[in-house]
């Protein structure tokens, strides 16, 4: 079960498509394995939608009263033209919007307030829309849509390479310093302990592994920066995509060798 999920602030970024091409493949990612997140993206982007492109039939039938041009010259639109058929929230997009000011804050707020009866429960994925496959090490991993364009086009991914039980395939998203990547620990192997110069996300895919914080499943989406020392192991082995700004910071053992050299190894 997935216990780990961006945030609310996330999804809507998302939502709004104003991530970093590699956190939108992580968030597109997550979303194919979390019907909860996808719901919630879902909704943001229909609210934008109301927020910045009001229904054809709205627009006629406000345009035939006049209400437009009244609403203009006041400096606002009405959003009380919502169709009486849609659902419960956007009756409470309505009433949240309509009794407070147009502020950046107000809006994530209302955007953001999904009634609970509304909440899907998070489940596992449902395998039909896994139909892009991987293989490393010997193994043959099946992953979500969000990859196909790389994966599937060595231009944009480099071949998997790797040291001892960690491999990697680089993802080109092309978003400056940051580095996007596919990342496989084979069983029984562990990153060196280590906290962050910058922020790493990372979605597991598949397998589980563990570190300090706890234990992990496919589809945990976590955020690490440099509040976070820890030690990722796997028992069975995983695969990961991640999102990295920064070089990792080593900070036991051998592995603070590599140090000096992060900036071109991260």
């Amino acid at each position: 079960m997935i216990k780990h999920h961006p945030s609310d602030e996330m999804l809507l970024a998302h939502a709004a498509g104003e991530t970093v091409l590699g956190l939108a493949i992580a968030l597109s990612a997550h979303c194919e394995l979390c019907p909860a997140c996808a719901a919630k993206v879902e909704h943001f982007q229909h609210k934008l939608a109301m927020h910045h492109l009001p229904l054809p039939d709205q627009t006629s039938e406000a345009a035939r009263s006049g209400a437009i041009s009244e609403s203009v010259s006041k400096g606002s639109v009405d959003q009380s033209g919502v169709a009486s058929g849609d659902s419960a929230w956007n009756s409470s997009w309505d009433s949240s919007w309509e009794s407070q000011d147009n502020s950046l804050d107000s809006l994530f707020d209302a955007i953001t307030a999904t009634p609970a009866a509304s909440a899907v429960e998070t489940s596992a994925h449902d395998c039909s829309t896994v139909s892009l496959a991987t293989e490393v090490k010997g193994f043959s991993y099946s992953l979500p849509k969000a990859f196909r364009s790389f994966v599937a086009n060595p231009a944009l991914a480099s071949s998997w390479s790797g040291i001892g039980h960690v491999s990697r395939m680089r993802l080109d998203t092309r978003d400056g310093k940051a580095r996007s990547s596919l990342l496989h620990i084979a069983a029984g192997g562990e990153i060196p302990e280590h906290t962050h110069k910058g922020q790493e996300i990372t979605l597991l895919l598949h397998g589980h592994f563990s570190d300090e914080m706890g234990d992990y499943a496919p589809g945990d989406f976590m955020v690490t920066d440099a509040r976070h020392q820890h030690t990722p192991k796997t028992l069975d082995g995983c695969l990961c995509f991640t999102v990295v700004d920064a070089p990792l910071h080593f900070t036991k053992g051998l592995s603070k060798l590599l140090n000096p050299i992060g900036e071109l190894i991260y």
